[in-house]
């Protein structure tokens, strides 16, 4: 047992207070839509996006603003946080980030024991993966075990969105996780040593399916 470990369980824990259970990312959209409708096109939809769009552009940046903390390079978070600002493709996408990345940054000023640098603060955004990379880099969590815990921290606020939204059952929503969870370790690795020039955020899906929930007639979520 270490401390890096139960400081992981709480950066990548639904209690952490940064509003994530409030965001879709466009999936109450494609589920209005009956693109998605059960189990099966639930885990279709996640996990396309995990290995084609998150595993292949926000895990190796968020990786790389770990080691760019780490280093003290700040000129390298500002160039990835600004980076990761301009590749939101809506409105709703790029709130989502920059509120969750606000709330982030406060609840570290307001931890005990946790040193906010004056870089951060000197942001004009922050994007939520600069503040969740700063805070793997001072609990020392190696960098591995984080960029896991990012990745299923992500998947589990979707199907927690699919179990309010298709609606699906408690079960399946476990059949789901399991079958997302086998993924990451393989998206992990890849991500590692994923050359910046091969990073790809294109996900056309998403694009649309997020600015079109921005007219939505009606929501549960703000994204």
């Amino acid at each position: 047992m270490s401390l890096a470990l139960t400081r992981l369980l709480q950066l990548a824990s639904p209690a952490l207070p940064v509003g994530a259970y409030t965001y879709s990312q466009g999936l109450e959209w494609v589920v209005e839509s009956r693109l998605v409708h059960d189990q099966a096109t639930a885990g279709q939809w996640i996990g396309g996006l995990l290995e084609e769009g998150i595993g292949c552009f926000e895990a190796p940046l968020t990786a790389c603003l770990q080691r760019a903390w780490i280093a003290a390079d700040l000129g390298e978070v500002t160039r990835l946080n600004d980076d990761f600002l301009a590749s939101r493709e809506s409105s709703e996408l790029r709130a989502e980030t920059l509120q969750m990345g606000y709330s982030l940054r406060r609840l570290l000023h307001d931890l005990d024991d946790f040193t906010v640098p004056p870089a951060l603060d000197a942001l004009p955004e922050t994007a939520f993966p600069t503040g969740w990379a700063l805070a793997a880099a001072a609990w020392q969590i190696p960098l591995a075990d984080s960029l896991a815990a990012y990745l299923w921290s992500w998947c589990e606020n979707q199907v927690l969105a699919a179990l309010k939204a298709v609606p699906l059952g408690q079960t399946a929503g476990q059949r789901a996780l399991l079958q997302l969870g086998g993924r990451i370790p393989a998206i992990v690795q890849r991500a590692l040593v994923l050359p910046e020039a091969e990073w790809s955020n294109f996900a056309p899906g998403l694009a649309l399916a997020s600015s079109l929930h921005e007219t939505q007639y009606s929501r549960l979520f703000r994204s």
